[in-house]
């Protein structure tokens, strides 16, 4: 049996790696354990979250470069949807004891926009000090993927959003910076997921549920 408590597991990677995927098939086999559990995913989550994605999903289209966002104000729509999302969807239900999974969380800021974009990592941290209000994943699974694997899941993809366009070395870039984030972490798991089967599945799922009973 499950102790009721709260509870924050993350999924990390980069595009195509299949953390969407996985999330939720966690989150099926959770709630077949009936465990009170919430599936949500960053940026996005809330109303005024999912219209902060859209504002910053639509701005990476624009084709003209002059009009597009600062790499800060870029950043601060990504942590202005962060601060919505903590105070009202996973601050509310950890106070519930519920168990969130959440698709990207903070190591994704860190990951892409100061590791990635330059973006100075005392600023994104200084603002996560004020927003995250004692939040802190308990498990944070970082899937790890073949160049391969995720361009063929990519070019599956039926709907694109900004980040599935970048080039490789972006992505090769980004995971190393996620698995740089997961040294010396004990509540950090990096799995490869280039073939996302039922093998990484149970993987993830015996972490999960080993915690659980805890």
């Amino acid at each position: 049996m499950y102790k009721k408590k709260p509870f924050l597991i993350v999924f990390e990677g980069v595009e195509g790696c299949g953390k969407s995927f996985q999330s939720k098939k966690l989150f099926k086999k959770l709630k077949k354990r009936r465990v009170d559990v919430i599936l949500t995913r960053e940026p996005g989550g809330t109303k005024s979250s999912e219209l902060i994605r859209n504002l910053i999903l639509k701005d990476y289209f624009n084709k003209n470069t002059k009009d597009k966002f600062d790499k800060y104000t870029d950043t601060l729509l990504y942590l202005a949807a962060r601060n919505e999302h903590i105070k009202n969807k996973i601050k509310p239900a950890l106070n519930k004891k519920k168990v969130v999974i959440c698709d990207r969380f903070t190591d994704s800021t860190i990951a892409y926009q100061a590791h990635g974009k330059k973006v100075d990592i005392k600023f994104i941290n200084n603002i996560h000090k004020k927003i995250l209000d004692g939040v802190k994943p308990n498990i944070v699974f970082i899937l790890k993927v073949s160049s391969k694997s995720s361009r063929s899941r990519l070019l599956k993809r039926k709907t694109k959003n900004r980040y599935d366009n970048f080039a490789q070395s972006f992505y090769s870039k980004a995971q190393k910076s996620f698995i740089k984030l997961s040294k010396n972490k004990k509540n950090y798991y990096v799995l490869d997921s280039s073939l996302n089967d039922n093998n990484l599945e149970k993987k993830i799922f015996l972490i999960v549920d080993k915690f659980l009973k805890n």
